[in-house]
């Protein structure tokens, strides 16, 4: 890219960075602007994002490890146990669900396509991203409950569907090749991306930790060293030919945790010294920051590379891929993940609405496009689709979070269906993403 384009895109971030907080009463949300700044960018010949197509896919796969280890370091599993039923339900039970769903739907609109590609399809839509419906997850109208799974829910997804968003492009890519090769591939991908992940993760938070009781190193350095973890995951896997993104988000896990949960205590000074989970959210803090960065620009880059060319090329098939795939694909595998509960039909609709596609399926898009560009009108009509889903999102879940949490939180209320809790959960805190500095209400 040109340095004018680049200086370009860094006005955009000034620019909304002076009206965020007031943003917030006129119901556009960050991604609704910069995915419009990017496409009137492309519009208009300014910026052009497609002349710099490797150094795009660089950055997606840099942005999606970190945004993966972000979102996985926040998350204590020791503690989570206590609070797992509904999220397990969710990526158990709702998560495939939704991929089974997506492909049948996949099927009877793409005939013509391979099966998987339609899997493909189905796993790049799948992953949810709670940062496009913040206002639901750090409302506190909202039921603890509930902001609890989708946040969880939001935060493991996308490292879920990792394994098969990369089996379904390799067999895109190579169907020639046996099925001893497809399960030695599945394998090492994963087992490789488990083991530098856990390597990575564990090392840095023990190292880190170390260090930073000898006071040895700075609090500075310490968050730049913890964002490179997530690119030492990634690199690391892939020279060892398995999954980077694997590796980034179980690296998240592994740091997170803090190897074993300790729990703060007191020094001889009387304070309470930072140990496990709650070290490694303060190492952390400058990645989250960097994650956020990156997710906005990723929103941008999206808006210019797809949305400014498929605008108004959408087929009939596109369109009804795109809207079932923010309603029925979702809502029903939730509704079936659910049941059993007790919940009634307005929280499972709502659990089932707020499931917004954003960041993961761009980045997964962003990654498919060098690698399946050339495959004519079925790439055509995959890129529409992810396309249209995540605008649709974008817009639709973005203008209907706060209006949502709001009357649900009321309709909970009213009928006293379940406890309204003002204080954050410890297992998972709400995403400071798109909303502003972190403690800002």
């Amino acid at each position: 890219m040109e340095p004018v384009e680049i200086a370009i895109i860094g006005v955009a971030l000034l620019g909304f960075s002076l009206v965020s907080r007031r943003s917030d009463r006129w119901l556009v949300t960050m991604p609704m602007v910069f995915v419009a700044v990017g496409a009137a960018l492309s519009a208009s010949g300014v910026v052009e994002v497609s002349a710099a197509r490797e150094s795009v896919g660089l950055f997606a796969e840099v942005t999606l490890a970190v945004i993966l280890f972000s979102d996985a370091t926040r998350i204590s599993l020791p503690r989570l146990r206590r609070q797992l039923a509904l999220p397990a339900r969710l990526l158990g039970i709702g998560l495939p669900l939704t991929i089974v769903t997506g492909a049948l739907l996949g099927r009877l609109l793409f005939s013509e396509w391979a099966l998987a590609e339609i899997v493909l399809l189905a796993a790049v839509l799948a992953p949810t991203d709670a940062a496009l419906g913040s206002a639901v997850v750090e409302n506190e109208a909202v039921p603890i409950r509930e902001r609890l799974a989708l946040n969880v829910e939001s935060g493991l997804n996308d490292g879920l569907v990792v394994p098969i968003v990369a089996l379904c492009t390799s067999l895109v890519l190579e169907s020639g090749r046996s099925s001893g090769y497809w399960v030695n591939f599945v394998l090492r991908q994963i087992g490789v991306g488990v083991a530098v992940g856990v390597a990575a993760g564990l090392a840095g938070i023990m190292l880190l930790r170390r260090a930073h009781a000898a006071e040895w190193s700075d609090g500075r350095y310490e968050q730049i060293a913890t964002f490179g973890l997530p690119i030492i995951a990634l690199c690391g896997s892939v020279a060892l030919d398995g999954n980077g993104f694997i590796a980034a988000f179980v690296a998240g896990l592994a740091f997170g945790s803090g190897g074993l949960e300790r729990r703060p205590r007191p020094t001889e000074a009387g304070e309470r010294s930072m140990d496990g989970p709650m070290e490694a959210e303060h190492f952390a803090e400058f990645t989250e920051d960097a994650a956020q960065l990156l997710g906005v620009v990723a929103f941008l880059v999206f808006g210019n590379l797809f949305v400014g060319d498929a605008v108004g090329s959408f087929g009939p098939a596109v369109i009804v891929s795109a809207i079932a795939s923010l309603t029925i694909v979702r809502m029903l595998p939730v509704a079936i993940a659910l049941t059993g509960t007790g919940m009634r039909l307005p929280t499972k609709l709502f659990i089932g609405w707020f499931g917004p596609r954003g960041l993961a399926s761009i980045v997964f898009g962003i990654l498919l496009l060098e690698e399946l560009e050339e495959r004519g009108a079925r790439a055509d009509q995959l890129f529409g689709v992810i396309s249209l889903t995540v605008t649709l999102s974008v817009l639709l879940h973005g203008a209907t979070a706060s209006i949502g949490a709001q009357r649900y939180g009321r309709w909970v209320a009213d009928r006293q269906v379940g406890p309204v809790e003002a204080a954050p959960t410890p297992e998972m805190m709400p995403r400071a993403r798109w909303s502003g500095r972190r403690g800002q209400a």
